[in-house]
């Protein structure tokens, strides 16, 4: 199908939007990732809140997230996670993927990271036994999309603030006119102890970003990073005239 996809985890699994070419939206939960992609897998772009290759070992990490940080200046810089070690994902503990993550980066594991790790694990094993998903699903962090949309420019307040929350649907309906309705909805449709508010306006932007441009993307880095599973260590935003 011609749909364009976003995908952001939620605490009930993860939280879809998707496009169709003529504009028609939809959403939906799904409780793994594996049941989203075998339901959304023929889609255009997929568009996922989350990281996609992963580095072993090594202090440098992936350039994608040194990149981005520098687009996204001192102000919301913060909202780029620096990516575990895949030798860490198979951690059962804090303490212990701390203490793998910092014998092969040099780094302690964020608990940002940790709590987040059954997702980044979850997509890391889909990308392996599906490979078909290396070609539909991109890594997006959903503040560098907004810095696209908004021409280049930074979020100005932080988003879980009402200043935050209003700027980004502005600018969301100046892309799609019909993102409040598609917010609206998706708010009414499912507990908050399922999927948050931020998690539709992210999942929202994901999908715009890819509408917008009809999946024309750009990479971050622009030279790609591969790790050692073959999987490309990149973010993309969308391509827009003059970007």
């Amino acid at each position: 199908m011609g749909d364009f996809v976003g995908v952001d985890g939620c605490r009930r699994g993860w939280f879809a939007v998707w496009i169709t070419e003529t504009g028609v939206w939809s959403h939906r939960i799904f409780e793994s990732v594996d049941l989203l992609f075998g339901q959304l897998g023929d889609a255009s772009h997929i568009l996922i809140d989350m990281q996609i290759g992963l580095v072993d070992e090594g202090t440098q990490g992936r350039r994608c997230e040194a990149e981005g940080r520098k687009l996204l200046g001192a102000a919301r810089r913060s909202s780029i996670f620096v990516s575990p070690s895949r030798l860490s994902l198979a951690a059962s503990t804090y303490g212990e993927a701390s203490r793998i993550n910092r014998e092969k980066t040099g780094r302690k594991l964020s608990k940002q990271t940790w709590w987040i790790m059954p997702k980044i694990r979850e997509v890391d094993e889909l990308m392996e036994s599906r490979p078909e998903a290396r070609e539909r699903l991109f890594e997006v962090n959903i503040e560098l999309l907004f810095w696209a949309l908004n021409e280049s420019h930074a979020m100005k307040h932080y988003k879980k603030t009402a200043q935050g929350f209003s700027e980004r649907m502005e600018l969301l309906n100046h892309w799609f006119p019909q993102s409040t309705d598609l917010y609206e909805d998706a708010l009414s449709s499912y507990l908050r102890k399922h999927v948050s508010r931020d998690d539709i306006v992210d999942a929202i932007a994901a999908a715009i970003s890819s509408f917008a441009t009809r999946g024309e993307l750009q990479e971050i880095p622009s030279e790609r990073q591969i790790d050692l599973k073959g999987l490309p260590m990149r973010m993309v935003i969308p391509r827009l005239p003059g970007a």
